[in-house]
């Protein structure tokens, strides 16, 4: 595969669909929007719903029946074996990152049968923003963002859950505009003081080191 010429931001933005659970919410089509599709194997079952048509589908197509591929007959389809050193998943991002990719919304990411691929999916989607890249993981009711350590500002529903998973110790973990504020903790690996916060408004995370993800909930106001 070769990668194609810089991109300008127009076509930077694009959307890898995986086969994870996908609700299909109003949220979820505004952040698709205008995205450049790339399918992953039985992802693709998620393309009529969200209304969008991939420029590729690629994968060993294990998982993707007869009828899903009868329905795509005009989709370009780029197999792989199934003894192979990556997922589907990973396969079909890094395509998009050849293709130009800087924004990254990977469809399907969270939640499925499948609790290996997800944790994948987020372990890569941190892996990929150390490499400068933006990643939105989403199954329509979740949503999940790496923290590189900087200051970011979530534009979350008031009212709605988030919890920061860290993949390690990571210190001076500050959260603002939430109910239960952080100010410079250290949190370690395995704690669960960081799950199930509830935004107050924009919500601001920074911390030093370590690996970390925010999941958040923006259309589960149980802790309201």
């Amino acid at each position: 595969m070769q990668a194609t010429p810089t991109p300008t931001d127009a076509n930077a933005h694009f959307a890898v669909l995986l086969s994870g659970e996908v609700t299909v919410t109003e949220r979820l089509k505004s952040q698709i929007h205008g995205a450049r599709v790339i399918a992953a194997d039985s992802g693709m079952r998620h393309a009529a719903a969200l209304g969008v048509t991939p420029e590729l589908w690629v994968g060993d197509f294990d998982s993707a029946d007869a009828g899903l591929i009868e329905s795509w007959p005009d989709v370009r389809r780029e197999p792989y074996p199934p003894a192979k050193n990556a997922t589907d998943g990973e396969i079909a991002i890094e395509t998009a990152i050849e293709r130009g990719a800087r924004r990254i919304l990977l469809v399907g990411a969270l939640g499925g049968e499948r609790s290996d691929h997800a944790f994948a999916h987020m372990a890569l989607a941190v892996k990929l923003k150390e490499r400068g890249i933006d990643v939105t993981l989403t199954s329509g009711e979740e949503e999940g963002y790496p923290l590189p350590g900087a200051p970011l500002t979530f534009d979350l529903p008031k009212g709605s859950l988030f919890s920061v998973l860290a993949f390690a110790d990571i210190a001076r973990l500050t959260i603002e505009g939430a109910r239960y504020p952080l100010h410079d903790f250290d949190c370690t690996f395995g704690t669960t003081r960081t799950i199930s916060n509830v935004a107050e408004g924009p919500v601001t995370i920074r911390h030093t080191g370590g690996p970390a993800l925010l999941l958040a909930r923006p259309n589960d106001f149980s802790g309201a």
